[in-house]
């Protein structure tokens, strides 16, 4: 199982089929070793075994069916957090080198698309930042001196193409891009494949260890697999207990889908200055209309239970500047892992010396996750990594007021730990209504209690399996999330999303 069996379905799953793979059943060997398949795991493999490397990837679900097909797959070389932080942060040196390693990503799924022939409807286009209700223009103004400083291709515009809305001046991002996240995935399989590379499917990692200059990863099903190196691509990483989870934080955001005439909504990424901000796309849907994609509304995870309220208000955000927005066909959440420093952490895992990751991609997980193979993969094959100064994992964290954001946010950890003191949310499983969950206090311990839609009660220990942190009811993905790090579990105790690897104790 992995986050395709939550409860929502995205506009890319439900157009896609599942990539076919078998679950890993004895021991196998492969140079290169790769957990997860998102757009991290999948473009890492595919740099290796264009060089000729022997690949296998594994997932705990299906192949490429985890947060990346449920991201909007923005292809932006802008920065979310904005560069002036950046530069705040890190300087202009560094600054600069991230904004060259998100113009390259963008540059090197076109060119994959064009070299294998993958129909993900790739299309370059500008992308705007427009002020939000609440203002912005003095933002707008320090980010564009930040982005003349670092030579990024950006202008002033009197009007963001919004039809709805006189959105004032704008910055104007030319050169950006935008895709189909799981048609691509799927391409991508194909060519890793035709070079060698295999897959398994519904095969879930439980542990490594480095041993004769290489790794070997454990299974759940009992098997194991060998290679010179292994590379964690997970989203969140769930190969170790503390090295990075201390250093960014999971964060659920919001999207919703709906039909518009071709033409009514003009073809360009957009974003506002909002916190959190919204972002919108296109995607073609018929000869008639295109689907308009609207993001946004993002939270803590596991700390909010209001989703149908932050899905109405993204579609209302969306109606007053886009008035031909129709009927909502699609709405879905997914998972973002917040870093400390703005910045995704790729290479080698700090104290491992073959062994090495990707994480922490924010609001940029496609332009970060193919930045991050752009890094890994020279450091595999022993060659020169552009990136790597600038993505490395052991870098050093930034001192505070530069921590002042971040540290608020992890205080929502600390909080949860003193949930297990706290009385439970319901006294009994008959408060609730089939098809929810609830925290529930036994004795001493707490408890997760589950009504299925037939009435049956499945209970499990609230405590996360990662590092024991109490987890909520999640009412619109119908699953319990775990706000410290980002681990989900179904409603049956079932892992569904990493770092934790073991299920929901029985209760």
């Amino acid at each position: 199982m992995n986050v395709r069996d939550e409860h929502s379905v995205s506009l890319w799953m439900d157009q896609v089929p599942a990539i076919a793979a078998p679950r890993l059943a004895g021991d196998e060997r492969a140079e290169v070793i790769v957990v997860g398949s998102g757009i991290a795991g999948l473009s890492t493999a595919y740099e290796l075994a264009r060089q000729g490397k022997s690949v296998i990837v594994i997932d705990r679900g299906g192949i490429g069916s985890g947060m990346t097909a449920r991201t909007t797959a923005h292809l932006a070389s802008e920065l979310d957090d904005y560069y002036h932080k950046l530069i705040e942060v890190h300087g202009e040196e560094q600054a600069r080198r991230f904004h060259e390693s998100q113009v390259a990503a963008i540059n090197r799924i076109e060119a994959i698309c064009r070299d294998e022939a993958i129909e993900c409807d790739f299309k370059r286009l500008d992308g705007y930042y427009i002020t939000s209700e609440e203002g912005g223009v003095e933002l707008l103004e320090r980010e564009i001196q930040a982005c003349r400083k670092l030579g990024v291709d950006v202008e002033w515009v009197d009007r963001a193409p919004v039809p709805g809305l006189d959105t004032g001046r704008a910055l104007r991002f030319p050169n950006q891009g935008r895709f189909h996240p799981t048609k691509y995935l799927a391409g991508l399989a194909r060519a890793i494949e035709r070079l060698g590379g295999r897959f398994f499917a519904d095969t879930a990692y439980t542990d490594h260890r480095e041993e004769n200059g290489g790794v070997v990863i454990e299974t759940e099903g009992g098997a194991s697999l060998t290679g010179s190196a292994a590379v964690f691509a997970t989203n969140s990483p769930v190969n170790d207990k503390l090295a990075l989870h201390t250093k960014e934080m999971p964060m659920r955001t919001y999207v919703v889908a709906a039909r518009v005439p071709k033409g009514s909504a003009p073809d360009a990424l957009v974003w506002d200055t909002l916190e959190a901000y919204h972002y919108v796309r296109i995607q073609e849907a018929s000869e008639a209309e295109d689907w308009l994609i609207v993001g946004g509304e993002d939270h803590r995870s596991g700390e909010q239970t209001d989703m149908d309220a932050r899905l109405g208000a993204l579609a209302e955000w969306t109606r007053r500047r886009y008035p031909d927005f129709g009927t909502v066909e699609h709405s879905w959440s997914g998972q973002v892992l917040e870093t400390i420093d703005f910045m995704p952490f790729s290479g080698r895992n700090p104290g491992n010396a073959n062994i090495y990751v990707h994480t922490g991609d924010s609001g940029q997980g496609i332009t970060n996750g193919v930045a991050g193979a752009l890094t890994i993969a020279p450091l595999i094959l022993g060659e020169d990594s552009r990136f790597a100064g600038v993505l490395e994992p052991s870098r050093k964290t930034p001192e505070p007021p530069a921590l002042k954001e971040f540290v608020e946010g992890v205080a929502g950890a600390v909080r949860n730990l003193a949930e297990h003191l706290t009385p439970g949310e319901i006294g009994s499983a008959d408060e609730l209504a089939p098809g929810e969950g609830g925290i529930m206090r036994d004795g001493l311990s707490k408890v997760a209690v589950y009504k299925d839609p037939d009435g049956r009660v499945i209970r499990r220990s609230a405590v996360c399996t990662h590092v024991g942190c109490v987890v909520h009811w999640n009412p619109f993905e119908k699953c319990w999330d775990c706000p410290c790090h980002g681990s989900q579990f179904a409603p049956g105790g079932e892992v569904l999303n990493g770092p934790a690897l073991a299920p929901l104790a029985e209760a």
